[in-house]
């Protein structure tokens, strides 16, 4: 906002909406983190209903690859796909899994290192869609891949794992998976990258 009073900058149409685009995207996380700690009060309640509907999974990943663009065009950043489940279409509640999507990406971005590189791959294998989101970014110890999933828990392992948001992100990833009977592995190796795995049976809802 600061920037925005600038003379200098106010006198460039193009700098006023850099900046004006910056203060948009950072709106947009902000709104995603107070989101994310409301949806935190749902997780003490399982018998919370799903409202499931038939959602092309390839399209919603792509949907929400492009919504991060700002953040890709930031620094050099590449996104590689790999879409092939077939058939794509799965009975999810679309809402909670564009937070479940959007949280792995925005991590795997928010983790990098100088540049961005991130693999994002589906597959069907048997009854079940497989989604894998795997980056190159710092990484974890085991200690931390260990506790991922536990309410506001944050790693203390210097100044480069000082977790940024509220340290809900992911237990809200495990619960979501767990209402739509999905499994989920994370596997990450210190400044080597990070894996995350989901498994979602393909079952309509009776």
């Amino acid at each position: 906002m600061d920037a925005l009073k600038s003379t200098k900058v106010q006198s460039d149409a193009g700098a006023v909406d850099y900046f004006s685009s910056i203060i948009k995207e950072e709106n947009t996380r902000m709104n995603k983190h107070v989101e994310t700690i409301l949806q935190a009060a749902h997780l003490e309640k399982k018998e919370n209903e799903l409202n499931r509907q038939l959602v092309n999974i390839n399209d919603l990943i792509q949907g929400v690859i492009d919504s991060f663009k700002l953040q890709l065009d930031a620094k050099p950043s590449a996104v590689h796909t790999q879409l092939d489940a077939k058939p794509s279409e799965i009975w999810i509640d679309e809402e909670y899994f564009l937070h479940v999507l959007s949280n792995l990406i925005d991590n795997a971005i928010k983790y990098a290192k100088s540049e961005i590189d991130i693999t994002i791959i589906t597959k069907t294998v048997s009854n079940k869609i497989i989604i894998s989101i795997e980056d190159k970014g710092i990484g974890m110890t085991p200690d931390t891949v260990k506790h991922i999933f536990e309410k506001f828990y944050r790693a203390h392992a210097g100044n480069i794992h000082n977790v940024k948001g509220f340290g809900l992100g992911m237990s809200y990833v495990k619960w979501v998976i767990d209402l739509h009977k999905g499994t989920i592995q994370v596997t990450s190796e210190l400044d080597k990258g990070t894996k995350v795995e989901i498994s979602l049976p393909m079952i309509e809802p009776k």
